[in-house]
């Protein structure tokens, strides 16, 4: 039987196991940290071409969040610039959903564990060599393993990456920061389910109502230096002062919010020149990080894993598989990752951009067909579809 090494266990890297295993590959996952990272992060959007595509693997994390279907636009001054949906519902009415990103990370693990796939924790991976035994992993602890192949699901930093590739380039800082939180229940004006997200004068605010009625929010500053080293008093202060001046609850939620508030960094990474080499090969954010303003990060790791899992499955050797692979996926990644940059930029804007933006979006929002973004949200993967060389 064929052998894979995944190395990371975010998403991409249960999903991949999942889908490998069901492929008739034995996989292994193997993680860094050295306990589950459930408490990681705030939350993210799992798009429906996400979610069609977990369901390839049988695997449905709806019930995890709260459907979000469309978002409203609305400048610093409260006006409405316009809505835009997050693609039209699968046929049984599944729309797209807000969840923690911990609560996912631990349902794909415990999924991927409940059907027999190991998952090993503080494996750190140093090294990789290749022969013809297949790929030979060397991790910080000293310890090897040996498999077929290597998948690096590993993030925007991944160490597989620089393996496949010393001289890749490196990840692309975004001009935007990114914080958020949980408030308790009160009136923001939202709709249940509806994301609000406001252009400031200062910085980029949003937030969706849950279904407790909790309030689930992000900002969107701009990118300073030190900003990943700030106190929870410095950031709530420094929220403060960017949302004073504009119409909407920012300034309430933000004070409403218990525990400390954290900030980080954003990077994505507009053309990575090689996803694979020999036994190796990169799925998810260490091939194609897009923005977080894209909400697609999730969902195309997703639909690396299963498209992966495919080419393996169907065609004679990695060489061939990964060749399928990168003709499947990379158009469509790259594309989506320019997007979600474009979107960046937005939220960036100075003075000048900002008073264009906000003329010209309510026109293009209008006039743009409601149909316009099916190509991202309407992609589908037939996992019994046979792949071709």
């Amino acid at each position: 039987m064929t052998t894979a090494l995944v190395i990371g266990g975010g998403v991409a890297g249960p999903v991949a196991a999942m889908a490998l295993q069901a492929a008739g590959i034995s996989a292994t996952v193997c993680e860094a940290r050295p306990g589950p990272a459930d408490d990681r992060g705030a939350f993210l959007t799992l798009q429906i071409n996400g979610i069609d595509a977990l369901r390839a693997v049988d695997v449905d994390v709806t019930g995890l969040g709260f459907p979000t279907p469309a978002i409203r636009l609305r400048s610093g001054t409260g006006r409405l610039l316009g809505e835009v949906g997050t693609g039209q519902p699968l046929a049984d009415g599944t729309v797209g959903v807000t969840l923690r990103r911990g609560d996912l990370y631990a349902a794909l693990r415990d999924e991927a564990v409940r059907r027999g796939i190991p998952v090993e924790h503080g494996r750190r991976l140093v090294d990789a060599v290749t022969d013809g035994d297949g790929v030979r992993a060397v991790f910080a602890d000293g310890s090897t393993a040996v498999a077929d192949v290597l998948v690096g699901a590993d993030g925007v930093h991944s160490r597989v990456r620089s393996l496949i590739d010393p001289t890749a380039a490196a990840p692309r800082l975004l001009p935007v920061l990114d914080t958020g939180g949980f408030a308790p229940p009160q009136d923001t004006g939202a709709e249940p389910g509806v994301y609000e997200m406001v252009f400031g004068k200062r910085a980029f605010f949003g937030w969706a109502v849950a279904a407790d009625g909790g309030v689930w929010w992000f900002a969107n500053p701009p990118w300073r230096p030190g900003a990943a080293a700030m106190t929870d008093a410095q950031w709530r202060t420094w929220l403060r002062e960017l949302f004073a001046d504009d119409r909407g609850p920012a300034v309430a939620i933000v004070d409403s919010t218990a525990g400390e508030l954290h900030g980080w960094e954003s990077h994505d990474l507009p053309h990575v020149r090689r996803w694979h080499r020999d036994g190796m090969v990169l799925v998810g954010d260490a091939a194609h990080a897009t923005s977080p303003a894209s909400g697609q990060g999730a969902s195309l790791a997703v639909e690396d894993a299963v498209e992966l899992a495919r080419c393996l499955r169907d065609l004679p050797g990695p060489a061939a598989a990964f060749a399928a692979f990168e003709r499947l996926r990379r158009d469509r990644v790259q594309r989506i990752v320019r997007a979600g940059a474009r979107t960046s930029g937005q939220k960036a804007a100075g003075p000048v951009g900002r008073v264009l933006r906000d003329a010209v979006m309510p026109l293009a929002l209008r006039t743009v067909r409601r149909d316009a973004q099916n190509w991202i949200h309407h992609h589908h993967i037939d996992r019994d579809a046979r792949v071709t060389a």
